[in-house]
């Protein structure tokens, strides 16, 4: 470390994606946290946008399980005092492990130790692992740790687990349901029509999303920076559907999700959380509106016995 640097100025610092911020990260976090209460230093997690893999891999553009605030809050929660979202850049990409641990670890964040995953790799062409980090260590004045990984708990494996609508096989990964977030915006109203009146969740690109079928969960409303904050904190269970709506002609695929009970809510242009928790069916096509709407009072049925 450079002259002059007190040690209460110093960083335990963890290191990540997060996307998603699963049991597998927080074990990570965690020890970190921990770490860092016991020398009575601040907790920095510094994580990556674009992830790596975009970058080093061009055209690989993985589905992302959580936004970046929502990462961030996440991070927080588990005890992080600063999370730093480091560019990464084909410079960045190109830095050999001791270019990247004395630049960004020692001299930028000033570590005092550094917890990772124990699969971690780090450096061009990922040459570095948790020995190297350890080795680095050694000449940059900051210990390292890697956490044994959780067995069977991936940010891979949650997205295949989503893809196939498994979305209580996802909870089970992160700790807590899947989330899709968006503003609400206007769609062909409906649902409002049949007397189940649905917020149109417009999600960012990339957004991981789980297969067609309707669900149970909760819609939430986030407040956002610039947004409208109506109804915020408020949390409603909720029937969801995803994809193209079959019994409808040329319907682009949306998340929509209707409130129970909640028929005088105006969400448009307002932040919204969609969570989770269990899928109910596949989409099906009938024949009748009638039809269709018993349907969803069955299926409103079951999202209040699931959520209740």
């Amino acid at each position: 470390m450079g002259a002059g640097v007190r040690e209460s100025e110093r960083s335990v610092v963890t290191i990540g994606v997060f996307d998603g911020v699963h049991r597998g990260h927080r074990r990570v976090v965690e020890r970190a946290v921990e770490t860092a209460a016991e020398r009575g230093l601040r907790t920095v997690a510094l994580t990556f946008e674009p992830p790596p893999e975009e970058v080093v891999r061009p055209g690989y553009r993985p589905l992302r399980l959580a936004t970046a605030k929502r990462r961030s809050g996440l991070l927080r929660e588990l005890g992080v005092d600063e999370v730093v979202v480091l560019p990464f850049t084909l410079e960045v990409a190109r830095l050999g492990p001791a270019e990247f641990a004395r630049t960004v670890l020692a001299e930028r964040l000033r570590a005092a130790a550094v917890v990772v995953g124990a699969d971690f790799s780090f450096g061009y062409d990922a040459a570095g692992d948790v020995e190297t980090l350890r080795a680095l260590g050694e000449k940059y004045d900051f210990a390292a740790e890697g956490v044994p990984l959780v067995e069977d708990v991936s940010s891979t494996l949650i997205r295949e687990r989503l893809v196939a609508g498994d979305v209580a096989g996802a909870a089970d990964g992160l700790g807590r349901p899947h989330r899709v977030e968006g503003v609400v915006v206007r769609g062909y109203q409906r649902g409002r029509q049949l007397g189940f009146p649905t917020a149109n969740v417009e999600s960012p690109p990339q957004t991981a999303i789980p297969a067609d079928g309707v669900y149970a969960g909760w819609l939430e409303c986030v407040p956002v920076a610039n947004l409208p904050a109506l109804y915020e904190d408020e949390r409603w269970p909720a029937a969801i559907s995803v994809g193209t709506n079959p019994t409808f002609e040329g319907v682009p695929r949306t998340v929509e999700a209707y409130a129970l009970d909640r028929d005088d809510l105006d969400l448009y242009g307002v932040h919204v959380a969609v969570d989770f928790a269990a899928r109910l069916r596949g989409n099906t096509r009938f024949d009748s509106i009638e039809e269709l709407v018993d349907q969803i009072h069955a299926d409103v049925d079951q999202v209040r016995r699931l959520t209740s």
